[in-house]
């Protein structure tokens, strides 16, 4: 009976462990892949480092960035952040100008 008793605290701080580190850095990771392999041509993402660019070209392990209408910079796949504007969203929402520009007719 003592033998198990023993044992006790070290289950409970391995649920708890398990719980408060391991399952949420488990989540993120997923997270992450999923968002690293839905990269595509034309999104608006930014690098470990800070760099904001557009996707140029992609391919299984490298990035090319467009940093400025001149400069391409290639990057690991591993080094990008997150994604701020995806390109399927920026081509099917019209611009806020024209909205305000539609807006501005339906009133006149």
């Amino acid at each position: 009976m003592s033998g198990a008793a023993s044992i006790l605290p070290f289950i409970l701080m391995f649920a708890v462990f398990y719980f408060l580190l391991i399952r949420p850095q488990q989540r993120k990771s997923k997270t992450r892949n999923a968002m690293l392999s839905q990269l595509k041509k034309g999104d608006k993402i930014v690098t470990i480092g800070g760099m904001h660019g557009t996707i140029m070209e992609i391919s299984d392990d490298v990035v090319v960035l467009r940093v400025n209408d001149a400069t391409k910079i290639t990057f690991d796949r591993s080094a990008i952040n997150n994604v701020t504007t995806s390109a399927a969203v920026t081509s099917s929402t019209p611009s806020l100008e024209k909205k305000e520009e539609k807006a501005g007719d339906i009133k006149a």
